[in-house]
């Protein structure tokens, strides 16, 4: 069977990657072990505080983009979106969710249960966009990934030595490397199509079919 590697990648705190999980979740759905997904973390919310006066300094600041967000997600009525985003609860930044993550991820490539990297990242952001929880916190962090399933000890023994820092690392070189111009950004065929931002599902569908079609290895796509 011919398969397609997507690689996603995203920051937890971008509210497009949120909704991005819903596009990902139906391409499973829909084409099963023919796709085969593979999240990854760009830097977007690395340092929010700085984010904020910088792109929202003169929109309203962060209640500016508490209602920016709140706008957004009206389109989705999958998603509910808690009303003290940005406003009350402020992470200062993503960094410490994607290090937890990449040491879950690590822990399931070596040995842990299927799915429990995908799980953590889902939980990590419903626990902030749907129950306004700061993720930056090392305790919430520690409670989301306990509910996924994750080994906490192990996940602290990851940090503590840095192994997790070093993927994280290599995760943001490549995203600088392919090109990533933000959150979130789909790679295909071996970097030679990225998606970028809110693309719809048809969109991301052609274009895995487009490449499932392809009979010919390093062929161009007529995506």
């Amino acid at each position: 069977m011919k398969t397609v590697d997507l690689t996603c990648f995203s920051d937890v705190l971008c509210v497009w990657a949120w909704i991005g999980e819903l596009r990902l979740a139906e391409l499973r759905r829909t084409h099963g072990e023919a796709v085969r997904v593979r999240q990854r973390f760009c830097s977007v919310f690395g340092d929010t505080a700085l984010k904020m006066q910088v792109n929202w300094g003169s929109k309203g600041g962060h209640e500016g983009f508490a209602a920016h967000l709140a706008h957004v997600v009206e389109g989705f009525p999958e998603l509910s979106l808690h009303p003290d985003l940005w406003r009350g609860v402020r992470p200062a930044s993503s960094l410490p969710a994607h290090l937890v993550l990449k040491a879950v991820q690590a822990q399931e490539a070596q040995g842990g249960p299927e799915g429990l990297g995908d799980r953590a990242i889902t939980l990590t952001r419903k626990a902030f966009f749907e129950q306004g929880r700061d993720i930056a916190s090392r305790a919430v962090l520690d409670a989301v990934l306990a509910e996924a399933g994750a080994d906490l000890a192990d996940v602290h023994a990851r940090l503590d030595r840095g192994e997790a820092h070093a993927a994280l690392s290599t995760d943001y070189q490549e995203a600088q490397a392919l090109g990533v111009k933000g959150s979130p950004s789909l790679v295909l065929n071996e970097g030679r199509q990225t998606l970028y931002g809110n693309v719809g599902y048809r969109i991301i569908e052609a274009n895995i079919e487009g490449l499932l079609r392809e009979p010919t290895a390093g062929a161009a796509s007529w995506c």
